[in-house]
């Protein structure tokens, strides 16, 4: 077996046929045709099944494929690293984002990767469940991961900072003639919810139990910009990272009181290559504790935030008196 017949694999379970696979890897058909063939004689196993829609992995094709992949990125990565010049990064990096979390900040230091080396491809994917997120971290599929700190956080982890968590209200609603809303105040509204597997859904179930409020379910989103506008058009409230406030969506958002916020935290791979290594560095100069952040007229942290300056709060503690972090659990071991 070899690295070339994984890769074509892939590229066949991606696109469902040989005759696009082939295309995708700008190579004849009957030699991906025969790449597969000799792998699945190799293996001893079928690994692709025909139906009306094209090729479909088998279950042990599938499973088959989940570990080519793994051994495919690790091949990139050892490629990347041995290519790799003082201004000539090449290769892929693959970074996981949990929702909601680093929206502002992420694309800025990515902005920034990619002017520094400009032949570096890099293939970012958001993942609300923390269980799939801390499954493919410890998988070493992933090159990058940026998250909120729970009780699944790795413990060689790097703490980013803090990001807030406002209150999105519909339009009218009468909380919106206030600067800060009372989590009190905010008894019986409905609430727009998320996955149960997400942080953010963690978030908020301890925030209202913390205070002594029930949580009554309108909806479930899968993505933070969905319960934004959906809370937006009154289906109900909902509690999301202050810079993953969509753009014209802020006059909606309120902080709360008493103030909540997220510890964010960056997972790189093992033995990192130089790309991971640069982004790591590039999100630390980024501004993630709230006190550091302009703000717009309602109190919300804007996107034009300048890097934090030596002696910033430090993440996982509060932000401002009275101003709860949820809190990393006591096995957490952040690693500066």
């Amino acid at each position: 077996m070899s690295l070339r017949q994984f890769e074509y694999a892939l590229a066949v379970a991606e696109e469902g046929s040989v005759t696009a696979a082939a295309d995708r890897l700008h190579v004849a058909q009957p030699s991906v045709s025969q790449q597969i063939r000799g792998l699945e004689r190799d293996l001893g196993v079928q690994l692709f099944a025909r139906t009306p829609s094209g090729l479909v992995p088998t279950v042990v094709g599938r499973a088959f494929l989940r570990e080519a992949q793994v051994a495919v990125s690790a091949s990139r990565r050892a490629r990347a690293t041995a290519q790799a010049g003082a201004d000539d990064l090449t290769g892929e990096l693959v970074v996981a984002v949990q929702m909601g979390f680093g929206t502002r900040q992420l694309p800025r230091a990515l902005g920034e990767l990619r002017r520094r080396f400009p032949r570096l491809e890099v293939s970012v994917f958001e993942e609300p469940s923390a269980a799939e997120l801390d499954r493919l971290c410890r998988r070493g599929s992933l090159d990058f991961s940026l998250m909120a700190a729970c009780e699944r956080s790795p413990s060689n982890a790097h703490v980013l900072g803090n990001e807030e968590l406002v209150v999105v209200l519909g339009a009218g609603h009468p909380l919106l003639a206030t600067d800060r809303v009372e989590l009190c105040d905010l008894a019986g509204e409905p609430w727009v919810r998320f996955d149960r597997d997400s942080v953010l859904d963690t978030a908020l179930l301890r925030v209202l139990r913390d205070n002594e409020l029930a949580p009554v379910t309108a909806a479930r989103v899968t993505q933070t910009s969905t319960a934004v506008r959906w809370a937006a058009h009154g289906l109900g409230v909902t509690l999301v990272p202050a810079s993953a406030v969509p753009h014209g969506h802020e006059q909606l958002v309120r902080p709360v009181s008493p103030a909540v916020s997220q510890p964010v935290i960056a997972v790189v791979r093992q033995e990192a290559g130089p790309a991971e290594t640069a982004l790591l560095e590039l999100l630390r100069q980024e501004t993630w504790s709230v006190s550091d952040a302009p703000r717009s007229s309602a109190g919300v942290p804007t996107s034009s935030g300048t890097p934090s300056a030596p002696g910033a709060p430090s993440a996982g503690t509060p932000t401002a008196p009275g101003a709860p972090a949820v809190p990393a659990p006591a096995s957490y071991t952040p690693v500066a």
